[in-house]
């Protein structure tokens, strides 16, 4: 099956009190009423937090929910579906190294300002040039020059705008996931007007995107205030005139308040304590497809992780069984490789590997190496960012590989901000991560992960991976595509860069008279405002 078969067809800053008086609605897992054509207000609670409202300046999904709402890109992916469809554009592969896009006529940003191929070009060009360290830019490697790896610049002749409303992509190299990078929030539209091309904007300042909606007011790490844009002209229009987001330090406060109807909606995250316990007290619970991924880094620059033998053992004794067990009540699944299931060419390579935990294998990959034991390691993890098991997920870790008697293991947490500093400032031996797939494809949890040092820069290169990801890339054919990723998946479990943990479910708790909640539940992890109703 030839991949090229992409082508495109086709206010107020605090909600209202609530009613302390709601009847709570029964159990439901799978199922949510359908949205309507009209709404009230709605608030959704999460304990997701905001590296920058700018697109330059994020690659989370606490971030890129917010510039979901505010900014279109040139396609994007529906719910619950895997290519992309036009947005503000039709695009199609000319070949494998060329995207041409007509952007729809009479686009404008919410200020009023004209949308133009222009401002496509400008948007990428400043996301590469600010090249922020949390940012985004390396999912745009097929039209980087990458010449100067510390100030890398959108290549020339990458991006052509032969008038105001086509754009054409000429990529470096054969790319036929590039148009899936163009749905996400790294290709968010911004207004060159606006923006400034050598930093980000402040959180603070006046954000305009064309987006189905505008962010009327925000503040860090409590609120932000969604209204409909006015100007609006592309396929998914808002419904709700207002929407909020609460954002919460905790699961437990977050909890309740969906109990009590302060909050229409919990998303992300509840431990499956909280999960239960809302279920119990009769909220609904609603289950959708996911795709989280949570595996640990290990830093290959300095340190006990520079030694393969040493990664080997840690790998060869995890066991993803009791991380499941005792962390996370059985709600997660453990993972045997760095692409999820469900994706073409996955395989447990781990698995096939190391098989199930086995300390005297893990005792003589040291004693081959000559590593004197117990080894000193050091775990890191963010506080609350992944949820509140994220510690007891550590603690779990460490206690089995001191068990063991071959490592000595502590851990430390931080700030989520300060975090993804640390940890590319070498802080850890192993560090937590989690993810959450920019786009469905199975690529998407290899070339940012293993491809020299990946987003991270945990150090790890290898030519091989380099050379097979570039021909999983280009290659047409579904079978031999395939191939290739299995490959990749059982270098990277020799060399064990990362270990996979677990694999999560996409999970909310909404209140009554919400609509349109499960459709959006995929495993893309986009929270469309647009699709949510209030009755």
């Amino acid at each position: 099956m030839s991949v090229l078969a992409v082508g495109m067809a086709a206010c107020s800053d605090t909600p209202p009190p609530a009613s302390e008086d709601r009847e709570p609605l029964g159990v439901n897992y799978s199922t949510g009423d359908p949205a309507a054509d009209s709404s009230d207000e709605w608030t959704l609670g999460t304990t997701d937090t905001i590296t920058a409202v700018d697109p330059a300046g994020a690659y989370d999904f606490g971030s890129w929910n917010l510039q979901y709402q505010m900014f279109q890109t040139l396609v994007s992916v529906p719910a619950n579906g895997s290519e992309p469809e036009p947005d503000a554009a039709s695009c199609a592969y000319d070949d494998p190294q060329t995207i041409t896009c007509d952007l729809d006529e009479g686009l404008t940003f919410a200020n009023g300002n004209e949308l133009t191929s222009s401002d496509v070009k400008y948007s990428l060009e400043r996301n590469i040039a600010i090249n922020d360290p949390n940012g985004s830019a390396i999912l745009l490697g097929s039209i980087i020059d990458d010449s100067n790896p510390d100030k890398p610049v959108l290549a020339k002749g990458a991006v052509e705008t032969p008038d105001d409303t086509t754009v054409v992509f000429h990529l470096n190299k054969p790319d036929l996931t590039f148009l899936k990078v163009l749905s996400t929030a790294t290709a968010s539209i911004v207004d060159e007007e606006v923006y400034p091309a050598n930093k980000e904007l402040a959180d603070t300042d006046e954000h305009s995107g064309s987006g189905p909606y505008v962010l009327a007011q925000y503040k860090d790490g409590v609120q932000a205030t969604f209204e409909l844009n006015e100007n609006y002209a592309g396929p998914h229009p808002g419904i709700a005139p207002r929407v909020y987001v609460s954002y919460y330090k905790d699961d437990a406060s977050l909890a309740s308040d969906i109990k009590k109807g302060a909050i229409d909606i919990a998303w992300r995250s509840l431990s499956p304590t909280q999960q239960q316990g809302l279920a119990d007290d009769g909220v609904a619970v609603l289950k959708g497809n996911g795709s989280e991924f949570r595996y640990w880094v290990w830093d290959m620059n300095e340190g006990a992780g520079t030694e393969a033998a040493v990664r080997q053992a840690v790998a060869q004794v995890l066991d993803r069984d009791q991380i499941s067990a005792n962390a996370y009540d059985g709600t997660v699944t453990p993972s045997y490789s760095i692409v999820p299931p469900g994706f073409g060419g996955q395989k447990d390579s781990f698995m096939d590997v190391y098989g199930d935990p086995d300390v005297d294998a893990a005792t003589a990959l040291l004693e081959d190496a000559g590593v004197e034991t117990p080894v000193a390691l050091k775990l890191g993890y963010p506080q609350e960012h992944y949820g509140p098991n994220a510690v007891d997920e550590a603690t779990e870790i460490a206690e089995q590989l001191n068990d063991t008697g071959l490592f000595d293991v502590t851990t430390e947490t931080g700030e989520w901000e300060q975090y993804q500093t640390d940890y590319k400032k070498d802080a850890y031996d192993l560090f937590m991560l989690g993810w959450y797939p920019d786009f469905l494809d199975a690529d998407n949890y290899l070339s940012p992960f293993v491809v020299d040092g990946g987003f991270f820069a945990n150090g790890y290169s290898n030519d091989e991976v380099n050379t097979l990801v570039d021909e999983e890339l280009a290659e047409t054919d579904e079978a031999a595509r395939d191939e290739i990723i299995g490959q990749i998946q059982d270098i990277v479990a020799e060399d064990v860069p990362l270990i996979p943990s677990w694999n999560g479910a996409n999970i909310a708790a909404v209140g009554e008279g919400m609509g349109g909640v499960q459709d959006t539940l995929d495993p893309t992890y986009i929270f469309r405002f647009w699709m949510i109703t209030k009755s």
